[in-house]
């Protein structure tokens, strides 16, 4: 999907149509403004098309807190560990580690809850509304989402994280290992507990639900154009963007790039601490759906989430940014932990890796550049860029009305330095 004529300036300008991107152009078209989304690559095919699937409105847990910081030197040193590292970008990494370390410590992790909370809190609603916008009834599903703990050490490890879930508000619900299989008969049986967050969606086709966005955007008059954006330079005179046969000045200009952001918002005038991880997922087709909803097993680190004709083994986090090639003990450890549910699948039909925008506080970051207004930042949502992207949809468009948003201090670009 391209734009048939390629502008010299433009209202707005998003550079990235993934989910946030195309969310954003909507919801500013449907205010009546001029919009470019500029992407190399077709709308919403990176990290939104191969996530889990989880509208996950319960996910106010920062990746970093002290459990993860505890466990972390057997996490990094174990290949086969939910949480993994290239060694090979541990250079490149440390400075990234150092702040994740110091935003796992108490205090960090409960401001940060308090934070994404209040963000996720909006998930929901902004989403109802983008469904109805977008025609998306027929591809979300709300029937909740259930973590299942194996081992009671793992269930008694993750109290404080219940706890301060439920003083925030979260719905949730422990499960016996009766309960669960009652809702999920068809996984292997196991004795410890489940805990079940009734309000949470999920989406069964990814793909299909960006074409929709994209095709809802398009509607409304918002162009595409298949580029990348090398250079961006902010001046009295507005926002030029440069790059291989691209050169537009707009007068606003989005930055949703996901995981490509942080060289953007270094030339917009901000040193944003951003890096990736690298997120894969099987898929294996199923005849009949094997689960009812998605179904995260927590000492495995992923979600198994069932879709259209089948299911998929979607998550873990590995750190080692965008160049390296695909890495095979990955793959096999989503391909050996779903087969400790489901023996009996066959050979996986695709694979999938994909790049998360994280930052060591797992806060995104949305507002204005510290150094220009007309540089407004969406990206930094690591495992929420699905769940929250209606939500930044908004807080962009206030920002660009002029409307402001509440608590936009927790996400601004400033809390860096």
């Amino acid at each position: 999907m391209t734009s048939t004529a390629v502008p010299k300036s433009i209202e707005i300008a998003i550079i990235g149509a993934g989910v946030v991107g195309l969310a954003s152009a909507l919801r500013l078209a449907g205010e009546g403004r001029e919009v470019l989304l500029i992407d190399p690559n077709e709308p919403g095919s990176g990290a939104s098309f191969g996530n889990a699937g989880t509208i996950a409105e319960y996910a106010c847990m920062p990746v970093g807190n002290p459990g993860v910081l505890r466990a972390l030197p057997k996490l990094l040193l174990d290949p086969d560990s939910p949480f993994s590292l290239r060694w090979a970008a541990l250079f490149q990494l440390a400075p990234w580690l150092v702040r994740f370390v110091r935003q796992s410590l108490p205090a960090a992790t409960r401001a940060n809850a308090l934070a994404l909370a209040g963000l996720l809190a909006e998930a929901l609603p902004a989403w109802g509304e983008m469904v109805q916008e977008a025609g998306l009834q027929d591809l979300m599903r709300r029937n909740g989402c259930l973590y299942v703990y194996r081992r009671d050490s793992d269930f008694v490890a993750s109290a404080g994280g219940r706890a301060l879930r439920a003083e925030l508000g979260v719905h949730q619900q422990v499960l016996t290992a009766e309960q669960v299989a009652a809702l999920e008969p068809r996984l292997a049986e196991f004795e410890a507990k489940g805990l079940y967050f009734p309000d949470s969606i999920n989406v069964n086709d990814p793909k299909a639900v960006m074409a929709r966005l994209a095709a809802a955007a398009t509607a409304r008059g918002v162009q595409f154009m298949r580029a990348s954006v090398i250079g961006l330079a902010a001046s009295a005179g507005g926002v030029r963007l440069s790059g291989p046969d691209l050169a537009i000045t707009a007068k606003k200009v989005v930055i949703a790039a996901g995981a490509r952001s942080r060289a953007l918002a270094a030339q917009a005038g901000d040193r944003i601490p951003l890096d990736t991880e690298r997120g894969y997922h099987l898929e294996f087709p199923t005849a009949a759906p094997l689960l009812n909803r998605p179904v995260c097993p927590v000492d495995l680190g992923f979600y198994m989430t069932p879709m259209e004709g089948r299911l998929r083994v979607a998550g873990t986090v590995e750190l080692g940014g965008l160049k390296a090639p695909p890495n095979p003990r990955r793959l096999a450890l989503l391909d050996r932990g779903v087969r400790q549910f489901f023996p009996d699948l066959g050979p996986p039909s695709s694979q999938w890796l994909g790049f998360r925008p994280s930052l060591p506080d797992s806060r995104p970051v949305i507002g204005p550049s510290a150094k220009s207004q007309d540089v407004i930042y969406a990206f930094g949502h690591g495992h929420l860029g699905l769940t929250l992207a209606p939500v930044t949809a908004r807080w962009v468009t206030g920002f660009i009305t002029g409307r402001g948003v509440p608590s936009a201090a927790d996400f601004a670009a400033a809390r860096f330095g």
